[in-house]
Order: C-alpha cells, then sequence, then structure tokens
C-alpha cells in the first residue's frame, strides 16, 4: 500500500489554514470534474482530490494524519503503525464527503487508516425542551492498557489530544488528562462509557459522553483473543517424548502443568479459567513448541550421533522421501 501525501495533492503547505484548503479543493475540483474537464486522467485526480479533501477539510481526521509525520513520502510502501491513533479524541460521524460521482470510493490507504475509527456511535443530536437546546457530540478515544490492568482491575490516567482550529484558521490539539478506573474483565475492542465527558451542550442542553476503546499494550509473552490468553511453552525433547511436568507462567501467577508422553509441536494445553476475568471467564492456552539444544561440544555432538544410530526415525516418512 502506497503512502498518500495530502498536502501535495492539493498543492498546498502542511501548515495551511483551513480556507486556504477549501480554497485549494474548489479549484481543483472544477479543474478535473470530470464532466468538465478534457484531461484523459481526470476522473482519477478528481477522485484523488476528493479524498485528500475528505481529511483535511476536517480538523480531526487532519489533526490524526499529521501524526504520521511529514517523513513519509507519496508512494513509499506504507503501512500504518500499530495503534497509530491511540489517544486520540475525536467525534466520529463517518465519511462526510463524496466525489459527487455516487462512487464514494476511497483508497485502500484512506480505509486504513480512517475506515474504522472515525465513525461514532450516533448518539448525539438536538434536543428542544420548552426552547433550543443541544446536546454535546459525544467524543471517542483509543486507549492501550495493560494485560494485568483487565485481570485485575486499575486506575489509570490517560492523556488525550483534542483538535481544534484557532483564531488564524489552523489546526491545533490540545491536551487534556482523565483518571479512568478501568473494569476487572474488560475486553479488547469493549467500550467505557464516561458520562459528560463529550462536548459540552448548548442552551442549557447536557454534555456528550466520551467512549473509550480498550486496547492492549503488546505483551512480552501473553497474546490475547477475546478472553482467552496464549502462551507459547518451549519444552526440551525428552519432556516431549517421556512426558514430565513443568512449570509455567500465567497472570495469575506459576502453576503446574502435565505434559503427556509423546507430546509434539503446536500441541495446546487449555488452562480452564485462567483467562480473562468474566462469566464465563476466558482460558488460558498453552501452545507447545520442542526446543533442540545445540550441538556446540563434542559430548553433545556424540548424542546426537548415538540418537542417529539408535531410533529409527525419519521425520519426512509422510512425504514419501
Amino acid at each position: 500500500m502506497e503512502f498518500k501525501d495530502y498536502y501535495q495533492v492539493m498543492g498546498v503547505k502542511r501548515d495551511a489554514t483551513q480556507d486556504e484548503i477549501k480554497r485549494a479543493y474548489r479549484k481543483l475540483a472544477r479543474k478535473y470534474h470530470p464532466d468538465v474537464s478534457k484531461q484523459p486522467d481526470a476522473e482519477a485526480r478528481f477522485k484523488e482530490v476528493g479524498e485528500a479533501y475528505e481529511v483535511l477539510k476536517d480538523p480531526e481526521k487532519r489533526a490524526a494524519y499529521d501524526q504520521l509525520g511529514a517523513n513519509w513520502k507519496a508512494g513509499q510502501d506504507f503501512n500504518a503503525p500499530p495503534d497509530w491513533d491511540a489517544g486520540f479524541e475525536f467525534s466520529g460521524g463517518g465519511y462526510t464527503g463524496g466525489f459527487g460521482d455516487g462512487s464514494g470510493a476511497f483508497s485502500d490507504f484512506f480505509e486504513s487508516l480512517f475506515g474504522q475509527g472515525f465513525r461514532g456511535t450516533g448518539e448525539g443530536g438536538f434536543r428542544a425542551q420548552g426552547g433550543f437546546q443541544a446536546r454535546g457530540s459525544d467524543h471517542h478515544a483509543k486507549v492501550l492498557i495493560d494485560l494485568e490492568d483487565a485481570m485485575n482491575g486499575a486506575t489509570r490516567s490517560f492523556s488525550l489530544r483534542v483538535p481544534k482550529v484557532d483564531a488564524q484558521g489552523h489546526v491545533t490539539t490540545s491536551e487534556r488528562v482523565l483518571k479512568v478506573n478501568i473494569p476487572k474483565g474488560v475486553k479488547q475492542g469493549q467500550h467505557i462509557r464516561l458520562a459528560g465527558q463529550g462536548n459540552p451542550g448548548m442552551g442549557g442542553g447536557k454534555p456528550g459522553d466520551l467512549y473509550l476503546e480498550i486496547e492492549f499494550n503488546p505483551h512480552s509473552i501473553y497474546r490475547v483473543e477475546g478472553r482467552d490468553i496464549y502462551l507459547d511453552v518451549p519444552i526440551t525433547p525428552w519432556e516431549a517424548a517421556l512426558g514430565a511436568t513443568i512449570k509455567v507462567p500465567t497472570p495469575a501467577g506459576r502453576v503446574d502443568l502435565k505434559i503427556k508422553p509423546g507430546a509434539a509441536s503446536g500441541n495446546k494445553l487449555r488452562l480452564k479459567g485462567r483467562g480473562i476475568p468474566g462469566n464465563p471467564p476466558g482460558d488460558l492456552y498453552v501452545i507447545l513448541g520442542i526446543s533442540l539444544p545445540a550441538a556446540t561440544t563434542d559430548q553433545a555432538k556424540n548424542i546426537y550421533k548415538d540418537m542417529q544410530r539408535a531410533l529409527d526415525f525419519n521425520p519426512r516418512a509422510r512425504l514419501g522421501v
């Protein structure tokens, strides 16, 4: 996937004001509109300009896009960094533009950045009660927690960046810090609602809410899927062949795990109820992998040679060789 420099597409500087971006779009849209332009690539350019404007006209999308930095070049291979939008507060609402041709098609680059994260829940709106009142819009942000926070519950402080347009028309971000109670058993992708922490209301209307989407920081040894936790555990060839009882870590502490004789790499052992708490709780799955000792000494080499002579073993037999 190629990186798209939306500022280059629009022909504006990275510090352009919102009005300058709007003027640039109007000029380019007239130039490349398929009903007007005679250029062979007019339709493609019109869609490219429309996509760039969809991002840069929106202070939230623009501020998030700017976080990627100016080091990427147009056409350069690009993969969105993991959780690149974590800690960024936005109001959502989905796509607001379109290209005028009814296709509404955006590039894979756009979808990788904004396809899901910038769609709101649609819970805001206006509520008239004896006069004009507007409930504040809901805000959304992704936050990162540790697996241990989900296992035990915790109180954490999060720094959230909020985009705004200053008096000169430039997009900037302000920062606020919130202390949040992380409930025990929270899952990845789950939302925590903070009532009244969205946009202020108008005319005495209630403020909107803030929804925090939970994601986990990468863990050094565990992987998480839903409420289940996965752990890769290496074992020796003799433990696999003869069976053994070994100690393995779990988020709640070490446990003894019985390995049956004849274990193989890839075998999955289930420790019921030792995943993320819930009703029901998740499980912990141990994935076995056989680790071979290195033959770095004469004694080790001789042991391997003795095994070669003593054991009638061909791991490639099923391949017919």
